[in-house]
């Protein structure tokens, strides 16, 4: 891996035609005298957000990149495609949104390049949120600290900083951006540290995200929590919770076998075993114990599958996307 360029900058949108022009702008102050690239993903926006793309790409075609998609699949698509295109040492993601500040792009440089971090994630200390959406953001934040032991304060922030190493050796998928730290980390880049950033107010538009995000992010906590120690070994957990049940309802058999012996032996009625309710539990326990192993062992096989989940479709590309170019 060879970068040819300083930074690449890659900045996932979806219907924010008016705040891309400023954007460019911005970026190009504060770069003035770096090499760079602009990767704009745009996440088959409905206005005339590509239409600009193309306006900034004809103006700045050394710089600019665009990327098309031919319908909306998410914030997550837009990164990983981004990550497959950067050139650039430095990779950074920013929202386009113009609530990501790019002064802030050369001191999280610094930080990767002179204190040997693979990752610096941005810190929106100061938010200009309403409650409804800061103290639910806190509670994932520290769900998330919590689940994974990275120590960020808030790991949704879009604006970040990586080693181009660490975008190569990761794949987004899904929803799982706001948890990118966390596949960094997995896949063996633990130098994670953050930077307080500035949370600029939004100038123009709406936000894309409402109260369900909150929910789904907990979802997603949830499963990259179990991906990250169990997705090359399955079988390390549901075997062993299959093994823990089966193993539970034999032992339930023994004691209700040996009580109706020993009731039987002292001359005393002893009830049908298929009366008890304790039968039909060690029952139930022993078909379920089956069930999680044969899960784990599909899931064993289907894990040593290399079959890609990437979904997405591209539409149009102008620029120079590829990687190795």
């Amino acid at each position: 891996m060879n970068p040819s360029i300083d930074l690449s900058l890659v900045v996932p949108l979806f219907n924010e035609s008016e705040s891309l022009v400023e954007l460019k702008a911005w970026i190009d102050r504060v770069l003035v005298e770096r090499s760079y690239e602009v990767i704009f993903v745009d996440d088959g926006s409905k206005d005339n957000s590509w239409e600009i793309i193309e306006q900034l790409h004809a103006l700045d075609p050394e710089r600019v990149v665009g990327i098309r998609f031919s319908r909306n699949y998410g914030k997550s698509a837009g990164l990983q495609k981004g990550f497959e295109s950067a050139r650039g040492r430095i990779v950074v993601t920013l929202d386009a949104d113009l609530q990501d500040s790019p002064e802030e792009i050369l001191g999280m440089e610094r930080l990767i390049l002179e204190e040997g971090y693979d990752l610096v994630s941005g810190w929106k200390k100061k938010r200009h949120d309403p409650l409804s959406k800061t103290i639910p953001t806190r509670l994932y934040n520290a769900a998330t600290r919590w689940v994974s032991g990275i120590a960020l304060h808030d790991f949704n922030c879009g604006l970040k900083a990586y080693r181009l190493e660490v975008v190569k050796a990761i794949e987004v998928q899904g929803e799982m951006h706001r948890y990118i730290p966390i596949l960094a980390k997995d896949a063996g880049f633990n130098r994670i540290g953050e930077q307080v950033v500035q949370h600029q107010s939004r100038k123009y538009g709406t936000t894309k995200f409402g109260v369900e995000r909150f929910m789904n992010g907990f979802l997603d906590l949830m499963t990259i929590g179990f991906m990250s120690r169990f997705s090359r070994k399955p079988m390390h957990f549901f075997g062993a919770l299959g093994v823990l049940l089966f193993s539970l309802s034999l032992l339930g058999f023994g004691l209700i076998g040996g009580n109706k012996l020993w009731a039987m032996s002292q001359g005393l009625h002893a009830r049908n075993i298929t009366e008890l309710s304790e039968f039909y539990l060690a029952l139930i326990g022993m078909v379920m114990g089956l069930q999680f192993f044969l899960t784990g062992f599909l899931a064993e096989m289907t894990s040593r599958t290399d079959a890609s989940r990437r979904a997405y479709q591209v539409q149009t590309e102008i620029g120079r996307t590829n990687a190795g170019s």
